[in-house]
């Protein structure tokens, strides 16, 4: 008898939150980004909560009119590593960019996360949309990958990634003193890639985890990035708005990996939400007004343009309908960018309208824990999401979550009383990877 589907968790940790002036809230603490005591606070208080793990975004490229604490902000792997050693059970979940970084070293990187936490880690891969991610790795603009290549770019590098990871036998290891046998050298393999984009030649310096490999995220909501997602990722971070949008993307990206001949039930399928809780809905509608009015129409601006390769929107009219861009937009955040000039069109938005709505979204996740716990009952339910992903849209929103709405969700038989594993793979309810090596020997000692 197979156990009861229940909601899975993860608590995105991003200083003050993806608010371009959360910082200025009279609750906010203004270093929180470079803030490690914080951090560690978060992580525990996300592990008092049985999450299944924390997340660490990220982004290569800064300027002026970047979030303002994105300015300084710890960079992920060298962040989980220092939570790995203050936490036990919960995954840690990094993003890294496949654009700008050479495979054997981000394999040995995650692979090393994964056996310092004793098989909790994630890797959220990314392909880096600000065309200025080029500036800072010795090339042009011009030199960005295109949409379409970075996600050929990635293809090829998950499957180095993933072959480093299987470069050692489980057994590999011997260490027998008496003998002097430290390793089998029968059971260490050489991965010999030699592709379009990269030649590596291996093996891996470091041997799989407990959970076989670290655990694979992805975020892409392009066609490019749902068949990238459908054919690599084991948990997926979406962002759609509404149950409706939701359960077309879940069913969308689940379709897609069954045709690949994956089991849709082996990926998990996780909405970001930034909840805002109250004792009641009014209360819960106050905070957000309080957090939304920090932000000027000019940071809204600003904040929109980066989704637009920092293109300088105060030249158009604030109140006049939102502008024509073309192509602008169109390689970097472009699932982004194809939808907020599809609200445009329709609603008949201006520029303001538009800008204010991105910089300042209002959560369909506002209310009273009890009705939070129903919108996220009522989603996971109609198979729109497996489970979700946690920011604070307001200050003190994951203790608030971990308190309030995690109890409800446990009364109802949705959520987890205890963990059931100590690897994320296994919190996840995802199997272990088979190591390729060992089963490549199995069938030729079997033939």
């Amino acid at each position: 008898m197979g156990t009861k589907r229940q909601i899975k968790l993860g608590a995105i940790l991003h200083g003050v939150g993806g608010n371009i002036s959360g910082w200025r809230h009279p609750d906010a603490i203004t270093d929180a980004s470079v803030n490690f005591e914080l951090y560690k606070r978060w992580t525990q208080k996300a592990e008092e909560g049985k999450f299944d793990f924390v997340f660490i975004a990220d982004g290569l490229y800064i300027t002026e009119k970047s979030i303002p604490h994105f300015l300084n902000r710890f960079e992920p792997l060298t962040i989980l590593s220092a939570l790995a050693g203050v936490s036990s059970k919960i995954g840690l979940v990094g993003t890294l960019s496949t654009s700008y970084s050479e495979p054997f070293t981000v394999a040995r990187q995650f692979g090393s996360l994964d056996v310092i936490s004793q098989g909790r880690a994630g890797w959220n891969v990314v392909t880096s949309p600000l065309e200025g991610s080029a500036l800072n790795y010795g090339k042009t603009e011009q030199q960005h990958p295109t949409h379409p290549e970075r996600y050929q770019i990635a293809d090829e590098y998950l499957e180095v990634a993933t072959g480093l990871w299987d470069s050692w036998e489980d057994d590999a290891f011997v260490r027998d003193k008496e003998s002097g046998v430290f390793f089998d050298p029968s059971k260490m393999h050489a991965l010999n890639h030699k592709g379009q984009y990269f030649s590596v030649k291996g093996p891996l310096n470091i041997a799989r985890s407990r959970q076989g490999q670290p655990v694979i995220f992805q975020a892409g909501a392009s066609e490019s990035g749902k068949h990238f997602a459908a054919k690599w990722a084991n948990a997926i971070f979406t962002g759609q708005e509404t149950l409706e949008e939701a359960k077309q993307y879940y069913d969308d990206v689940k379709g897609r990996a069954a045709a690949l001949g994956r089991d849709p039930d082996e990926i998990v399928i996780l909405p970001g939400i930034g909840p805002i809780i109250g004792r009641t809905q009014e209360e819960a509608e106050r905070k957000y007004e309080e957090v939304a009015n920090l932000v000027s129409i000019e940071k809204a601006l600003d904040f929109l343009g980066r989704f637009y390769e920092h293109h300088d929107f105060s030249q158009y009219p604030l109140d006049e309908p939102f502008p024509d861009l073309g192509d602008i937009g169109r390689n970097s955040f472009r699932s982004a960018t194809d939808r907020m000039k599809v609200w445009a069109k329709q609603e008949g938005l201006t520029l303001r309208q538009v800008a204010l709505r991105v910089a300042t979204p209002k959560t369909a996740f506002l209310g009273t824990a009890e009705s939070v716990a129903d919108k996220l009952q009522a989603w996971f339910e109609a198979g729109a999401a497996d489970g979700f992903i946690v920011g604070a849209a307001a200050p003190h929103g994951l203790e608030e979550f971990v308190d309030h709405v995690v109890p409800i969700l446990r009364q109802r038989g949705l959520f987890r009383d205890e963990y059931e594993a100590d690897t994320l793979r296994g919190n996840l309810g995802l199997p272990i990877p088979e190591n390729r090596n060992s089963k490549r020997r199995q069938g030729v000692a079997l033939g």
